[in-house]
């Protein structure tokens, strides 16, 4: 059953679907329907209270093309992320958990949809939808492939070398490592991604530890010495060798190359 509305909350329903208004912000429905700033905001916050339109950011309100039976709805996560990284006026990307499911690495399908940014950090909701948003510096943004959602929004995905790349860099955070290592493995032995895409990657979003990692694995699998100079290059002498698992202990024999202790290598 639909949930009874006040004649208010009906009145600014119709007439975002009248005008197709997909965004509505405060001071859009004042004139029109002959609000109150203080009846405006009121109104707003009932009809995003009970689940019929939703709340992006101060100000900034999802309404629904039509109200779904029940009364209840949700912007798909994509909509919700679009539309708050332009309130903020950020640049975004898709990336993590996501990513590795898009691309068939793991089948796990997460609850949240991640997003690396250039404006907000941390845990937010959008109606039913939960963002889970890191920042980044500008010049980490990019490596990226787009495609059109059903809505007709373009959205950046990381691309497969992109978000190897990730899976390595932010491991701590999207529980990368040692699985991303396989997955690296598995692409360039099927050519879906290049070694020398990789190690461009690499170098323009990876950190030392991300090149010092790399190096080793790429190594081992036998990648061009050209392509592991490049990685090689980029790096200075250390005498604080890392783990190849960082969740492992720090025991095992040191790759004086790489600056990497072989922890567990298998």
């Amino acid at each position: 059953m639909k949930r009874k509305i006040g004649r208010q909350e009906a009145q600014v329903l119709a007439y975002a679907q009248m005008r197709k208004l997909r965004v509505v912000r405060t001071g859009d429905l004042r004139e029109p329907l002959k609000l109150t700033a203080r009846q405006e905001c009121k109104v707003l916050s009932r009809l995003s209270q009970a689940g019929m339109i939703a709340r992006v950011w101060r100000g900034v309100y999802l309404a629904p093309p039509r109200l779904p039976l029940g009364g209840k709805w949700s912007p798909g996560e994509f909509l919700a992320l679009d539309t708050l990284m332009a309130t903020v006026r950020g640049r975004f990307q898709v990336c993590g958990p996501n990513a590795f499911n898009r691309y068939g690495w793991d089948d796990q399908v997460p609850n949240r949809l991640y997003a690396y940014n250039n404006r907000l950090s941390g845990e937010r909701r959008v109606g039913g939808v939960t963002l889970m948003l890191i920042k980044v510096a500008d010049r980490r943004l990019g490596g990226t492939e787009t495609f059109q959602t059903p809505e007709g929004l373009t959205v950046a995905y990381a691309s497969r070398e992109r978000t190897l790349v990730d899976a390595v860099y932010d491991w701590s955070r999207f529980n990368g490592i040692p699985r991303g290592y396989e997955w690296i493995r598995r692409e360039l032995k099927a050519r879906r991604v290049r070694a020398a895409e990789l190690v461009r990657c690499t170098l323009r979003y990876g950190d030392t530890g991300t090149i010092r990692r790399m190096g080793v694995l790429l190594e081992c699998l036998g990648v061009a010495e050209t392509q592991l100079r490049k990685l090689q290059r980029a790096l200075r002498p250390t005498s604080s060798p890392i783990p190849w698992l960082p969740r492992v202990p720090k025991r095992g024999p040191i790759n004086p190359r790489w600056g990497v202790v072989e922890n567990d290598r298998s």
